[in-house]
Formats: structure tokens, sequence, C-alpha cells
């Protein structure tokens, strides 16, 4: 008989019908309570899914503890509600797969990761680039080499909408390339630098809120992230541009190596090429387009089933556990700090846990 790990969804949006659809799927997930503090979202979902009766749906928290044999939570709800939850979940016994970010905080962060050691829980964060087929063959191809000695890094990030009220594009949208750039590094920025511009939502004068954010909202961010060895990645992020873009690369002397996740045809790509040097000039040589396959399946599927892998076999997670979720918050964090300082580096502890 498969071993089936009962699960609760908590958050059914945009983006938690996404992952519940996943998990009713999952032949080794049982989904047997459903929670969102609004009805008309767990009506929605009860017609949209076919749920049947055995299904609990709630729109109390607190009612997933009295499902007999409930193991493990998801929970897709806003950032800011991150840490309560997750520290409930924690105490009361179960597994968990949250929503990117971890939390807000990178201090509540490390909380909730030394809570889930405690009570020998498993704490892993949906950062589901981390599991699309195309990164993680890009990560293959730099660990082999493939484009020499690495130079810097880029990407861009821009869109038309949604605009967020809770947190700004760097919140909302930086963390996505920030993961794929520290996974194929196999490294943690040491400094990083953060400028901002706002249009749509201004921190008026004498308002109080509970943002750290100076100025408002900003709209548009310019990132720098400097790793260890030097190395730089340039991030271009912005919530009011038509021109949708979800493109990242990383150039080496022998080529650069492009994700463009907007191309169906070719979304993981090197660009062979390199410099002959003939007395004083600098000739292009060996230049080619290699397009790279990739395996299919759905990433965030890939999410979920490594949630159930960890718990099944009770083993860490060595992509995306909360160790990996912390590094990132403390990034953004220190990105803010740049931000609100006018874009003056921050220096982080590589090493920082």
């Amino acid at each position: 008989m498969i071993k089936k790990i009962k699960i609760a969804v908590i958050g059914v949006g945009r983006w938690g019908v996404h992952l519940l659809r996943n998990f009713l799927e999952h032949p080794q997930a049982s989904v047997v309570a459903v929670v969102d503090p609004n009805p008309e979202c767990l009506a929605a979902v009860k017609r949209q899914q076919n749920l049947g009766d055995e299904i609990l749906l709630t729109t109390e928290w607190q009612a997933i503890q009295q499902v007999e044999g409930l193991e493990a939570v998801v929970i897709a709800t806003p950032a800011s509600t991150h840490y309560s939850l997750i520290s409930d979940a924690l105490h009361w016994g179960y597994h968990v797969l949250a929503e990117k970010p971890l939390t807000l905080n990178p201090a509540e962060c490390q909380e909730l990761c030394q809570l889930a050691q405690k009570q020998e829980r498993h704490l892993i964060i949906d950062h589901t680039y981390l599991f699309h087929p195309a990164v993680e063959q890009g990560k293959a191809v730099l660990q082999a080499r493939q484009l020499g000695d690495l130079r810097y890094g880029y990407a861009t990030r821009t869109h038309l909408g949604p605009v967020r009220q809770d947190v700004d594009a760097l919140w909302d949208l930086a963390i996505h390339d920030i993961a794929i750039f520290n996974s194929w590094l196999n490294q943690i920025p040491v400094k990083v630098q953060a400028t901002g511009t706002v249009w749509l939502q201004p921190k008026l004068a004498g308002e109080q809120s509970n943002s750290s954010l100076v100025q408002g909202l900003s709209d548009l961010v310019w990132l720098t992230l400097t790793y260890p060895n030097n190395f730089q990645a340039y991030i271009h992020l912005c919530w009011l541009n038509p021109d949708k873009q979800r493109r990242l690369g990383v150039v080496g002397n022998l080529g650069s190596l492009i994700f463009d996740e907007m191309s169906r045809t070719s979304p993981l790509t090197i660009l062979h090429g390199e410099f002959e040097v003939q007395e004083n000039r600098f000739i292009p040589v060996n230049q080619k387009q290699q397009v790279l396959e990739i395996e299919t399946g759905e990433p965030l599927g890939r999410v979920c089933n490594h949630f159930i892998t960890c718990v099944l076999e009770n083993s860490p997670s060595k992509v995306s556990s909360g160790k990996v979720g912390t590094q990132l918050v403390q990034i953004l964090a220190a990105l803010t700090e740049s931000l609100n300082n006018g874009g003056n580096p921050v220096f982080l502890d590589a090493n920082e846990e």
C-alpha cells in the first residue's frame, strides 16, 4: 500500500490554488483540510476542484488541530502572516511547506529554523525557480565550467502589474533572481546595493507605517550583488513596464548562459564566443548558439514532490530549506537598508546562518 501524507492547505488565493491542485494530484498526498478566511474562496475551490465532503473546509486556522493524523501543512498566505502560522504549525508538530519569502524579518526566520530543528520537523520554502528544469540544467553548465572564467551576471524581471500594496518591487520580485544566482554560483553575496524610484505609492510626510521603507513602495529597483569571488550580478526590477521580461544571464570568457523564461522554444541557451588577440585587436571567434534541452515538468509540481519526499524519507531539503529561505530574507533586508540609504553598500557575512 502506498503511504500517503495527510496535508492541510492554508490559503487558496492566486498561488494557493496551484499548490492545492498539485497535492490533490500527488499519489502520496492526501489533502484532508483547506483553510482560508474567505468563505467564498473555499466555496470556489470546492466547486473547481470537486472536493469531497470528507475534506474539512474552514475559515478557522486552529480547526486543523482536530484533524486526525494530520502530518503537514502548506502555507500560501501573505508573508506578514507567515511567522505566526509557521510557528503554530511547528509547535503543533506538523511539517511545513511555506510560500516565499519565509518571513519579512531575518530574526524571525532564524527563530523558525531553530524551532523546526527542535521539533524535528521539516521546514521547506517554495522557491519555485530552484526546481525549474532550466535552472537545474543551468547549474550543471556552470559546474562543468562550460563558460570558462565567470565575469558577471544580469537579470531583468519586468511586467505591468500586479502592483503590491504591502511590499515594494524589491520584496515582490528580486527573491527569484537572487535565488537563481545563489544556486548557480553556490555562494551568497558579501555586499549588496540597491536604488529605487517611487511613482505610484509614495510615503506621505508624517505618515505612520509599519513599513521600513523610507520613501514608499519602489516601483523600479536596481540591484547589485557582489559575491565572494568578486563576481557581480546586476538586477533590474519593475512592475509598471509593459515590456514583460523574465531573463537572466551569466557571462564568462568563453560565452554566455541565458535563461529566458518567456521563450517557449529556447528557454536555456549558451551563446558561445570569445576573443582572439591579433596584435592590438580583439577578434570575435567561435561564435555559435547552443539551445539546451531541458526536462519537462511543472516546477511547482517538483516543489510539492520534493516536500513529500523529504517528509516520507525524513531527509532535510538540500535545495530549499529554511536556511536557504533565511539567507534570502537576510539579503532582501540588507538591500532594503541600502535602498533607504541612497544605494550605499551593505556588507553581509557569507557564512551567516
